[in-house]
């Protein structure tokens, strides 16, 4: 069962909670912005759900909320920022904000961040780069669930990659997806439901196939062994080393290049307790106009989509799909109806909210 929420409710009882935890007034209503913006795009994983979890995470001295955001070094074309320990969306907004303004200037932007945490969802930052005319580039690293290719213990984080490219007349082309086989807020989706997970989504400390999503989540967060399987899948007869592969490309740009934490020692346990989390992430903008004239890119675009789209469909399909577009028409529908908030959703809302004091209107 599920309720249908106002965006702009949600969003308003979001801030209203990180303001009463701590977090200045700017930084909450920027959290809360990038939650809702998860939620109103159908990634449901990394909207309000995860909110509780952060929750605790600054309850518990985990997370800084009144954190700085500065940069420690700096070309006219990169930059590195220290986040300070705080909530992962302020100063990756920020760090993207800059990235802008680097490439407005030099034609391209790079900025890495460490001391970090959660950010939310990758295409959020990529997209603010779509409004400058520009190609958007956004990755983080994050708590390590997921196994090498021929391995048995979770080493990597389910690490997304986002890139965002302008168009001309249709929707602009937006990816934005885990490395891993699945993210791991999708076990959160699939025990609300009182779903299995799929064989060849993860695997125990024996390798062998899990299906009961709150068992995976178990596992993955006491770190007793196992995890989820990299994109493709186990071994390497359907690509599983090539998403593998990509996983350690964004730990290496989000946490060796930042000085932030890498592999099996984000968010780190220490006494068999957690600690800070020391998540990095990596943003880049590209100036179109560095390249080739706007006008012409835009309508390059509108061809390669157009000719994908119009392309033979595969038995019992209708249509070809360009990534970001079902997200869009998501966005839309959930903008006039509402976000659907499942009832256990809601009722960890309601359980945090009169944990700290706030009025609970949803």
């Amino acid at each position: 069962m599920s309720r249908s929420v106002p965006y702009q409710t949600l969003q308003a009882f979001v801030a209203r909670v990180y303001e009463r935890l701590g977090v200045p007034a700017d930084h909450a209503q920027t959290a809360a912005e990038i939650a809702v913006a998860a939620d109103l795009r159908g990634v449901d994983s990394h909207g309000v759900e995860m909110l509780p979890r952060k929750a605790d995470y600054i309850r518990k001295g985990l997370i800084n909320p009144k954190a700085g955001i500065k940069i420690e070094r700096e070309t006219p074309a990169t930059a590195l920022v220290n986040g300070d320990n705080g909530l992962g969306e302020p100063v990756s907004k920020q760090a993207m904000a800059w990235c802008i303004e680097k490439a407005r200037a030099a034609g391209a932007g790079f900025i890495a961040v460490h001391d970090s945490n959660h950010y939310g969802i990758a295409g959020y930052y990529t997209m603010m780069a779509l409004e400058h005319d520009m190609i958007g580039i956004s990755m983080t690293n994050t708590t390590p669930i997921t196994v090498p290719t021929f391995g048995r213990k979770a080493m990597l984080g389910t690490n997304p990659i986002s890139v965002a490219a302008p168009t001309g007349a249709s929707h602009p082309f937006v990816l934005d997806m885990a490395t891993s086989i699945v993210p791991s807020g999708r076990m959160a989706v699939f025990r609300n439901l009182g779903k299995s997970i799929p064989a060849g989504w993860a695997i125990d400390s024996e390798a062998h196939a899990m299906n009961d999503p709150g068992e995976v989540t178990k596992m993955l967060y006491s770190r007793t062994g196992g995890g989820l399987l990299p994109l493709g899948g186990e071994g390497e007869e359907f690509g599983g080393h090539k998403g593998y592969g990509l996983t350690l490309v964004v730990d290496i740009l989000s946490g060796v290049l930042s000085g932030a934490a890498f592999g099996p020692f984000v968010y780190p346990q220490k006494d068999g307790r957690p600690a800070p989390g020391n998540v990095g992430h990596f943003f880049g903008a590209l100036a179109i106009e560095a390249f080739r004239p706007l006008a012409a890119f835009r309508q390059s675009m509108d061809e390669l989509l157009g000719a994908l789209k119009d392309a033979p469909k595969a038995p019992g399909h209708e249509r070809i799909y360009i990534h970001g577009e079902k997200e869009f028409e998501t966005e839309a529908a959930r903008r006039r109806a509402g976000i659907p908030l499942h009832d256990q959703v809601v009722t960890n809302l309601m359980g945090l909210a009169r944990d700290i004091g706030v009025e609970f209107d949803l």
